[in-house]
């Protein structure tokens, strides 16, 4: 299995049996957006994340639920947004299966997690969270305290700054979010994994946009 960053929440995930990416809107973002068109699975945390690119052959999940596809045995989880009313819930997380491996996709979402939530998530070996923050997304603090309460081995920041992007806010670098776990990113290309080969301890990757 192998992890590749596009830009802001856009992670692709990739296994011999298809690809993964998560809120594609990269030519909303001033980014050329080439890989949208030939994943296999897309998964939107929120409605305002769906590609502009033509889709031919992605299955598209928007709504929470559980989905068998290819290799990725995915349960979306309805959450609140990090910018809903307190009774609202149009975010959705994402837990995604694949082979022994269990992945957390949260995308802009209110800052706690209810037992309920918790519960349906489970045992998570690798979280992806967006650290940014300025009032649009998870800050470093935030995003640190929610990879304590969720214990994974491997935590993969993402909607940090990016010069190339065009953020509706400008957006934090990952230094506060290392500083606050305590950790020195592992800065990499792909994030790549071998069977059920995970770390010992919690490993920060700081994953080139490419």
């Amino acid at each position: 299995m192998e992890f590749t960053y596009r830009g802001a929440n856009c992670i692709q995930i990739a296994s011999k049996g298809g690809t993964l990416l998560t809120d594609p809107n990269l030519e909303s973002l001033g980014l050329k957006d080439t890989v949208s068109g030939k994943a296999d699975v897309l998964l939107l945390t929120q409605d305002q994340f769906k590609p502009l690119t033509k889709l031919e052959k992605a299955f598209v999940i928007e709504t929470p639920g559980e989905y068998e596809l290819k290799e990725f045995a995915i349960q979306g989880v309805a959450a609140r947004a990090y910018s809903d009313e307190a009774d609202k819930h149009s975010a959705i997380i994402y837990r995604v299966h694949v082979g022994t491996i269990n992945v957390l996709i949260l995308g802009h979402i209110f800052p706690e997690l209810t037992e309920s939530q918790l519960e349906g998530i489970g045992v998570i070996d690798i979280l992806v969270v967006p650290v940014g923050g300025n009032g649009y997304t998870l800050d470093a603090a935030q995003a640190s305290k929610l990879v304590r309460l969720i214990s994974p081995k491997v935590v993969i920041p993402t909607h940090y700054a990016d010069a190339h992007l065009k953020y509706p806010v400008e957006q934090a670098g990952i230094d506060e979010f290392a500083k606050d776990l305590g950790l020195t990113a592992s800065v990499e290309e792909k994030y790549k994994i071998k069977g059920d080969s995970l770390p010992e301890s919690l490993t920060l990757v700081e994953l080139k946009r490419i």
